[in-house]
């Protein structure tokens, strides 16, 4: 079985198979890591081809450059994405930037975490949490 990993770089889809996603395989486009276990910080059109052309699960934080608990969380969320890639593809959407993209998925209170998989929502709540309680709530 195989997954499809979106490029952080050069937005490239990849087929990768699953036992080998934590060999810190390379994109066969720009020949760079496909995994950098940070969240990717994304506009609408990366956050599509993760979430839509992507077969990883994808956690998003939306997020705003103004908001304590989001600039609280935002190292909780980093570390995070050390403990859950390669299995699990974290991005950052800023609301302020984006935010058509805050609008199309209803996002009323920030930071919201959402969960993707198959290109649809999951799960979603709302709240700072540590690193712990991100990883559980992903994996849960």
């Amino acid at each position: 079985m195989s997954e499809i990993v979106i490029c952080p770089h050069c937005g490239g889809a990849n087929r990768v198979a699953r036992e080998r996603l934590g060999d810190a395989p390379n994109c066969g486009k720009c020949h760079k890591g496909l995994f950098m276990r940070n969240p990717l910080p994304v506009n609408a059109a990366s956050f599509a081809a993760h979430v839509g052309k992507g077969t990883l699960p994808v956690l998003v934080d939306f997020w705003a450059p103004w908001c304590g608990p989001c600039r609280a969380m935002a190292p909780a969320f980093e570390q995070a994405a050390g403990m859950l890639e390669p299995s699990t593809r974290l991005l950052k959407v800023d609301t302020e930037a984006e935010q058509a993209l805050g609008a199309t998925h209803r996002i009323q209170s920030i930071p919201t975490l959402m969960l993707f998989s198959g290109g649809r929502e999951v799960k979603r709540i709302s709240g700072a949490m540590d690193a712990r309680r991100i990883v559980e709530w992903a994996r849960g």
